[in-house]
């Protein structure tokens, strides 16, 4: 067993180590606050003060971890991007505090303190130390792990605890792929005054028959997903918007529609499916859980995963709701307008609540890249947007961290606006299998 010291404890503290060993690392260890015990320990051992103490790993506390409240951090960046350290410390063996660091993302401990917002409400991601210190494309505080897990003893790595079920990326690299459904349709089953305007601004014989249920509506990729899905034995989720009236940003067909009902039955039946909480229902507790309810009722299913519309995600008070709403996964842990690592980690973890000083039971499921972003934000084309992806790919493998995608039915679909998505996706499945 590991055996670390420290002058103090926390629930920082022990929550940082917990994910650092028994998740990533995959390693039993203990925290001891007797000097004594641990000097005579015979296993591996990391020393987590500012005394040297002979025969043991020293990584020196920058004193965030055993602070209480929220307050601006002098993080002390240096390095750009794999080279990057954060809160730097002097005369000891780790270069910098590799605990407070780490628990300084994946908490988004940034995202608490006063920043600007995008046009949409959400944390801005030029406010984070990772875009400016130009590590939000790679998964940092999995390569900082895997430098800190060499600091011990080979034959002790990547032997679980007893008990202990592998955490998800901990030991092999896993790729999941996520849909949002939040506009099902482009024009089926729209009725005829949504319809009209948009024949009239796009008059074709495709939309004709697609409205009259003749023809494949362009947004309609889901037999194709279902082929992709079967050959490459994936299990995806989908979270779809079940919004009980349209607005500005809720535009999916309502859930009273039965071939909605049907769509979503059907997926339902093979994949395990979460909500897409609305526009509306982000501020509205009672409404997100109306919603949430919508879905179990129409799908038969409880609903435990989430992912927020526009990923519109503002800490604490979202996952606060989320909790209280009953669900027990999150996978809007990334930007709405850049794709990257926006908790610098390509595995999943649980919240830690900042505003009250204690771990959670909501685990949050970090993506990094989303069609959405290539296309409307970044402005690539397809093939660009494969490069981006392939980046991805590669960062989380090295890393065997977890890569979560998001894409929506449109971008996979037949409308010509798409026209390559369908194939870069295909493209991409089939590198996952060499």
């Amino acid at each position: 067993m590991l055996l670390i010291y420290s002058e103090n404890t926390s629930t920082r503290l022990q929550y940082t180590c917990k994910f650092i060993f028994e998740e990533l690392l995959q390693i039993s260890f203990s925290l001891t606050l007797h000097r004594e015990s641990f000097a005579a320990h015979e296993g591996p051992k990391i020393n987590y003060s500012s005394k040297k103490i002979e025969g043991s790993y020293q990584i020196r506390p920058s004193g965030l971890l055993f602070e209480e409240g929220i307050k601006l951090q002098n993080t002390l960046s240096s390095g750009e991007g794999e080279n990057t350290i954060v809160f730097k410390t002097e005369n000891a063996d780790h270069p910098f505090d590799v605990f407070s660091a780490v628990f300084y993302l994946i908490s988004r401990y940034e995202e608490y303190l006063p920043h600007e917002e995008d046009m949409y409400g959400r944390y801005a991601y030029e406010n984070s130390i990772a875009f400016k210190a130009g590590f939000l494309n790679i998964p940092l505080v999995n390569i900082w792990v895997q430098e800190l897990g060499k600091k011990l003893p080979a034959s002790f790595i990547l032997q679980p605890p007893s008990g202990l079920k592998a955490a998800d990326g901990a030991s092999t690299f896993n790729f999941l792929p996520t849909y949002d459904i939040d506009m099902a349709w482009s024009y089926k089953e729209k009725g005829f005054l949504r319809s009209a305007g948009g024949f009239f601004r796009q008059p074709t014989l495709g939309r004709i028959a697609a409205w009259l249920g003749m023809g494949e509506d362009p947004f309609d990729s889901y037999r194709f997903l279902d082929r992709l899905h079967a050959h490459s034995g994936l299990q995806p989720i989908y979270f779809f918007l079940v919004a009980k009236n349209n607005g500005v940003y809720d535009k999916n067909i309502l859930p009273a529609n039965e071939s909605m009902q049907q769509l979503i039955r059907q997926h339902a039946e093979k994949y395990e499916i979460g909500l897409h909480p609305s526009w509306t229902s982000n501020e509205q507790l009672e409404l997100l859980t109306e919603e949430k309810n919508t879905l179990k009722k129409i799908s038969a299913k409880n609903i435990t995963a989430s992912r927020q519309h526009y990923i519109k995600l503002s800490l604490p008070k979202n996952y606060h709701k989320l909790l209280v709403a009953g669900i027990t996964d999150d996978y809007s842990m990334g930007y709405g307008s850049i794709n990257g690592f926006r908790a610098g980690v390509a595995s999943s973890f649980f919240w830690y609540d900042l505003a009250e000083e204690k771990i959670t039971t909501l685990r949050v499921h970090p993506f990094c890249f989303m069609d959405a972003n290539c296309f409307y934000e970044e402005k690539l084309t397809p093939e660009q947007s494969y490069d981006e992806l392939l980046h991805y790919f590669f960062a989380c493998k090295k890393v065997n961290g977890t890569l979560i995608t998001i894409f929506h039915n449109n971008f996979l679909g037949t409308d010509r606006v798409f026209a390559g998505w369908r194939e870069l996706y295909t493209r991409f499945i089939s590198q996952l299998q060499q």
